[in-house]
């Protein structure tokens, strides 16, 4: 996952924040690659123009998080899609990232479910979510065919799926924590949202070494026992400092990137490299409506009209487009 940008070796950084930015870096001395995301505007933007509740907000940024953690790895012209299927108040979330840095995303729920579910205190993750599935979609364009991985949601949070998929799918010891919150200010605009998140992987050059403990031992022979592995010391240590970080730390304006990994890594050494520029961006158009448009069959045109006219409204950033039925034809 090592990214093809120059490296600067960090001393003592600045306390100057970037916003709606992931940058990745190395611990070499422990063989860790990672990327570390901090969005203000861009998150923001999104959560606001939704208005969604706060446990909602709080889901879908920690969505976006996780979306861009993953998709920043891209190193061609395509799309990082994230989506959950589920049986909770929330039955989906969709995260669109595009490369090489704009993002889109929305929710769908049920407002009654949501509503009670706060009103009984069973406003987590776990709960919003309830049973499904989570599916993460590497789109390489329209030459080439589409790579999907899914990990069942057992009514727990994001994090502990994204950790799931890499234990079973990738088989990469991977350590990933996800933070939301408002930052209150006296201004008019009262608060803001922002949000953070690291994403840490063990990659030495000798494979044998990343094999983790705990792998389902999957199809084996019955009665042949797994061999279990112990741990390597450099993972250990490498997940060991990351633990201690803490939620606000991500999401801490007055915290820089550059710092935040000064401070969990200063005594092994941390290498950053070029940090990538992130946007709030959705890619509809008037032109991709009205094909989207003509794709259905005559009736089912006519039974879009109202007043005369057919609106589609884009889920991800509520625009609307007005077409006179003639125009679709």
């Amino acid at each position: 996952m090592s990214d093809p940008y120059p490296a600067v070796t960090m001393r003592e950084p600045s306390a100057i924040s970037v916003d709606d930015t992931v940058l990745p870096f190395a611990v070499e001395a422990l063989d860790l690659r990672g990327r570390l995301v901090r969005l203000g505007p861009v998150v923001d933007s999104i959560l606001r123009n939704h208005a969604y509740p706060a446990p909602i907000s709080k889901l879908v940024g920690e969505a976006i998080v996780l979306t861009v953690l993953l998709g920043a790895i891209l190193k061609f012209e395509g799309r990082f899609i994230l989506q959950t299927q589920t049986d909770g108040p929330v039955s989906m979330l969709v995260v669109d990232f595009r490369t090489p840095g704009s993002v889109r995303a929305c929710a769908r729920f049920n407002k009654d479910g949501v509503a009670a579910a706060m009103a009984a205190g069973k406003d987590d993750q776990g709960s919003l979510l309830g049973h499904g599935h989570l599916a993460m979609t590497i789109d390489h364009g329209p030459e080439a065919s589409r790579y999907q991985g899914l990990v069942p949601l057992e009514g727990k949070d994001l994090e502990h799926a994204a950790h799931e998929y890499f234990l079973r799918s990738e088989q990469i010891p991977t350590y990933v924590r996800l933070a939301v919150g408002e930052e209150l200010s006296a201004g008019a605009d009262g608060s803001r949202w922002r949000a953070g998140g690291m994403l840490l992987q063990f990659l030495p050059n000798d494979p044998s070494r990343a094999r983790q403990a705990d792998l389902d031992p999957g199809d084996a022979p019955e009665g042949l026992e797994p061999v279990h592995v112990a741990e390597d010391d450099a993972w250990v240590e490498g997940r060991s400092l990351m633990s201690t970080l803490q939620d606000v730390e991500l999401i801490d304006p007055a915290v820089s990137s550059e710092q935040l990994l000064y401070r969990l890594f200063h005594a092994r050494g941390v290498r950053v490299y070029q940090s990538r520029a992130l946007a709030a961006q959705c890619s509809c158009s008037r032109d991709g409506v009205t094909e989207m448009l003509k794709n259905f069959s005559q009736d089912d045109r006519d039974h879009m009209v109202e007043n005369g006219k057919i609106t589609v409204t884009c889920e991800f950033c509520s625009a609307s487009y007005v077409f006179n039925p003639g125009d679709v034809s």
